[in-house]
């Protein structure tokens, strides 16, 4: 009597439970299933990247690029300072001023080699080197002005105008090398921006199928009580919920992973690394945004302006001041010098007339080795660096250029591969959906239902995966043409 009250009380639950059974157990979407919580701060990826330039260490050492060239600029300007020079010599002996020996000498190097000096001298004593005597009616006071000119090796260059010409090309360099490792780092920032997208929304997937699974095994145990089904089918059930649940765990980890890998771009203001908080997550976004530019326009800005190809240019130019100075040194050494005494001022201060042909100093130096083995070495080892530079560049475009067409192919190949997963997840759905509808009507079997389902969450994560596999290959793509902070604008 007890048993048959119990089945009636179960056959009544049963047919009032069943309904609402078979409403519960419906399907998400994916839009669905990662609509936003209200519980979750969302970051979205141009947040992420105004962070990552606003603050990372990687990206502010490359800003100071820039200013160390522009020290490098002003080192080399400094061979063309202005230079004042004193030196005051004396000799007493018992009473005898052997010699008193003063001189002053203001020299203003120019760009173009004519360096003018002027230079006071005062000079007296008993035993004065007679070069240097001064008559006691100018008060052993004598001024000079003049110039020395270089009319051989160093008229056209010289060791100080090249060190100009080249800090001023390194300081190209720096900005093209700057514009490399912002690009680097950003390159490998939001892929993994793009790693932890993945990762947290193959958690939201993995725990939708981890919810119909639980809901199918409570179901499946109702079934039993009810004598429906077999003991056996209880167990496979738990089985496939137990299984969903460690899919589930390992979603997650992996997801805590990419998060921490993640936290390694973020900095503070004040130089202090962040941390992902657990409730912070990405913005759902299916709407890839192809680069503006055609294959053909970023070849040819690749070819331009990439940072590698520009580095390897600048380098020749600078090669090509090492060469054109290598030749310059070829030449002999002849340097004239000429130098007015007391005039265009006097050693009063006094303005005097100039007579080119009296009251001045000449001198001429000349120097020329005789072999000229370590010049003509020297302009070797700089042609050889030349073609050595020549090959790398030419090996380094065509790196470049393949670079560009595989990945534009890949980004282009990848759409329609993204599409194609698009529909495969809506089939697979449907097919569950037809195999939760036949459970309902007791047409099915787990297995059916365990196999579609699997087949719809792997269809959900490929499509996921070929979503940043999509935008991973327009990184790709933008980093192989060289854009500056590959196209990120704020």
């Amino acid at each position: 009597m007890k048993q048959s009250l119990k089945y009636i009380a179960l056959t009544v639950l049963f047919i009032g439970f069943t309904p609402l059974m078979a409403q519960d157990i419906q399907l998400k979407s994916i839009e669905e299933i990662v609509r936003p919580d209200d519980s979750v701060r969302y970051f979205p990826l141009e947040d992420f990247v105004k962070v990552v330039l606003s603050n990372h260490p990687v990206v502010k050492q490359a800003d100071l690029l820039p200013d160390n060239a522009r020290e490098e600029i002003r080192l080399a300007r400094g061979a063309f300072d202005p230079k004042l020079t004193s030196n005051w010599d004396v000799k007493n002996y018992k009473d005898t001023e052997y010699y008193d020996i003063f001189n002053t000498t203001l020299k203003v190097p120019l760009w173009f080699p004519i360096d003018p000096k002027i230079s006071v001298d005062r000079n007296r004593g008993v035993y004065l080197n007679p070069e240097r005597n001064i008559p006691s009616g100018e008060e052993y006071r004598q001024v000079t002005a003049g110039l020395s000119l270089p009319v051989g090796r160093g008229l056209f260059i010289d060791q100080r105008r090249a060190a100009v010409q080249q800090a001023q090309i390194f300081a190209q360099i720096s900005e093209a090398e700057r514009i490399k490792v912002i690009n680097k780092t950003l390159l490998s920032a939001v892929k993994a921006y793009w790693d932890w997208y993945f990762t947290y929304f193959e958690f939201r997937m993995v725990d939708q199928s981890l919810a119909i699974s639980e809901e199918i095994y409570n179901r499946v145990k109702l079934d039993f009580e009810f004598g429906e089904v077999a003991a056996v089918d209880t167990v496979q059930a738990a089985i496939t919920f137990q299984n969903r649940s460690t899919e589930r765990q390992a979603a997650l980890i992996d997801f805590k992973r990419a998060g921490l890998v993640l936290a390694n771009y973020l900095w503070g203001e004040n130089e202090e690394p962040l941390e992902i908080q657990d409730n912070v997550a990405p913005v759902w976004d299916v709407e890839f945004q192809q680069p503006a530019e055609s294959l053909d326009s970023l070849l040819v800005f690749a070819v331009q302006n990439h940072p590698e190809l520009q580095k390897y240019s600048l380098k020749l130019d600078q090669l090509d001041v090492d060469e054109r100075l290598a030749k310059e040194n070829l030449k002999p050494r002849v340097d004239l010098n000429y130098n007015l005494v007391n005039s265009p001022i006097n050693y009063s201060g006094e303005f005097t007339d100039i007579d080119l042909g009296n009251n001045y100093k000449f001198g001429l130096e000349v120097e020329f080795p005789l072999f000229l083995r370590k010049e003509r070495a020297k302009l070797r080892q700089t042609r050889i660096k030349i073609d050595q530079t020549d090959y790398e560049s030419r090996f380094a475009r065509q790196q470049i250029v393949n670079e560009i067409e595989g990945a534009y192919f890949e980004m282009v190949n990848g759409q329609q591969m993204l599409s194609l997963q698009r529909q495969a997840v809506s089939n697979y759905q449907r097919l569950l959906e037809a195999e939760l509808f036949n459970l309902n009507l007791g047409e099915s079997d787990l297995f059916k239902i365990n196999f579609q389902q699997d087949k719809l969450l792997e269809a959900q994560i490929k499509f996921i995966k070929q979503q940043v596999n999509l935008e991973k290959a327009k990184l790709e793509l933008l980093w192989a043409a060289g854009k500056p902070y590959l196209n990120f604008r704020f």
